[in-house]
């Protein structure tokens, strides 16, 4: 967003075309959806869980649809939800820079037209990829241009039905610590370890926590400097914890890799279209799990940057082949056998990617037993076998939960998984910047659907209670009872 001669026109002057663009649209559109109280208190129509770019989306998406009465709720900071500022480490975004991200089709709220507008186009054309800390200021003015409600330091610690079809969350903040909300929908917008976590091998169990730390731990940097640490894995989090613990003056830094080679090639990213996006969710069982198979196993490299920002320094080792066989804890140090050696190591970043296991959400607890798997929906022939996407939930055209065993617990309908364990069922739409608005637009429109559905009966009897006229009765003459007036004297 320029003038002629490249001058920024600022972010004053894009919020009022944005402004102007959504009246236009008639964003927000009249708000539907009938209130409802219990136990004395208003009962929200969406909780969405999570007030990163997927939680904001939603929201925006929702609120699209008519649908304002609606919370987010983020455990972390203002400005510092999802992981930008705390455990990702990347330098820059590895998406292009031209994805149009969680803009749902509204050019003037693009990263571009927020970039355009303080810097200017020459500036545009000179920028490679977004840096990362740029992007969270970006979202911090996406969640303040379009007024979306977050409720930062709220921690939902319990969700549970209730008889009447709601939900109660239980709630934890400083200034309440037993909190308790109630709602019709809830959004679960908790990315990457929404459905459980960090993922590290046994062996890690084994020796003291002060030893290691997994790449989504808040790590203290500065402490590695002059130490000897390893690094396990070669993906994208493992590159950048490498790093930063290089940059940090790690003495020596070891690249410990169980695959013989480095991925080179994104496929998913390679194929990606708009065919990908909208068809994805229409193929077969067996052709879902074959290109989410296939991908997984081929795995994503990490980006050519990150892995450059490691390679440059000399204290810096890559071992393929490498995996850890035992890992002992030895005077004060680590031991890690290896079949290219032992490797006698202060300290390990494990960069092993995360896990779905919903055993590990507490919040969880009274869904977990009756969530339906695709463990549960698809055998996969052989060869295809994969134990991580066996664990990924079964969802529905919106994005909710279904029962494995049918009339088990109902509520589940009502219970949206808006995070990446999505994928085998969706595909890449809710957790990577790409699809993000198709995501949540197709989520919204699932959930405005339900709502209106259940309430059918009420919408109803408004529909016959409506009684404001249109036509007031002089707008014309009846031409019968003109001939029978009788005839003037």
């Amino acid at each position: 967003m320029t003038t002629s001669n490249d001058r920024p026109i600022g972010l004053d002057a894009l919020e009022h075309r944005l402004r102007q663009d959504l009246d236009w649209l008639d964003y927000p559109p009249k708000s539907w959806c009938l209130p409802r109280h219990a136990d004395g208190q208003r009962v929200w129509d969406v909780v969405v869980i999570g007030g990163g770019m997927c939680g904001l989306a939603a929201a925006a998406a929702l609120r699209r649809v008519g649908l304002d009465n609606i919370t987010i709720l983020d455990s972390a900071p203002a400005g510092h939800e999802g992981p930008w500022l705390t455990y990702a480490r990347m330098e820059t975004l590895r998406s292009p820079k031209s994805l149009t991200g969680p803009a749902l089709g509204l050019p003037a709220l693009t990263f571009r037209a927020w970039y355009e507008a303080q810097f200017g186009r020459a500036a545009w054309d000179r920028l490679g990829k977004i840096p990362r800390p740029q992007w969270m200021e970006y979202l911090v003015w996406y969640r303040h241009v379009l007024d979306l409600a977050v409720r930062n330091g709220v921690e939902v610690t319990a969700i549970q039905p209730r008889p009447d079809g709601l939900f109660d969350l239980r709630l934890r903040s400083d200034g309440n610590p037993d909190e308790h909300a109630i709602a019709r929908r809830i959004v679960l917008a908790t990315g990457r370890d929404g459905l459980g976590g960090p993922y590290v091998p046994p062996f890690a169990r084994k020796v003291d926590r002060r030893f290691w730390a997994h790449s989504a731990d808040d790590i203290d940097f500065g402490r590695l400097a002059g130490k000897r640490v390893a690094v396990i894995g070669a993906g994208a989090s493992a590159m950048d914890n490498a790093g930063e613990a290089l940059e940090a003056g790690a003495a020596s830094l070891d690249m410990l890799i169980r695959r013989q080679d480095m991925p080179r090639i994104n496929k998913m990213t390679g194929i990606g279209s708009q065919g990908v996006v909208h068809g994805f969710v229409g193929l077969p069982d067996a052709w879902k799990w074959r290109f989410l198979d296939y991908a997984f196993k081929e795995q994503t490299p990490p980006p050519r940057e990150s892995t450059l920002r490691v390679s440059r320094h000399p204290n810096a080792r890559f071992y393929f082949g490498c995996p850890i066989t035992e890992l002992k804890q030895v005077n004060g140090a680590l031991v890690a056998t290896t079949p290219k050696g032992r490797f006698d190591l202060d300290f390990i970043i494990f960069g092993t990617g995360f896990m779905a296991d919903m055993s590990l959400r507490p919040e969880l607890a009274a869904f977990a037993p009756h969530i339906r798997l695709w463990l549960d929906r698809h055998t996969p022939p052989p060869g295809e076998e994969n134990e991580e996407l066996t664990a990924f939930p079964d969802l529905g055209p919106a994005f909710e939960f279904r029962e494995r065993e049918p009339g088990s617990c109902p509520a589940l309908k009502h219970l949206h998984c808006f995070n990446f364990p999505a994928t085998l069922s969706h595909g890449k739409l809710s957790g990577d910047i790409p699809a993000v608005s198709e995501g949540a637009e197709r989520l919204a429109r699932g959930i405005a659907r339900s709502l209106f559905v259940e309430d059918r009966a009420q919408h109803f009897e408004n529909l016959k209670a409506f009684d404001t006229p249109e036509l007031l009765g002089d707008e014309w003459q009846d031409a019968d009872a003109e001939e029978a007036l009788p005839a003037a004297p």
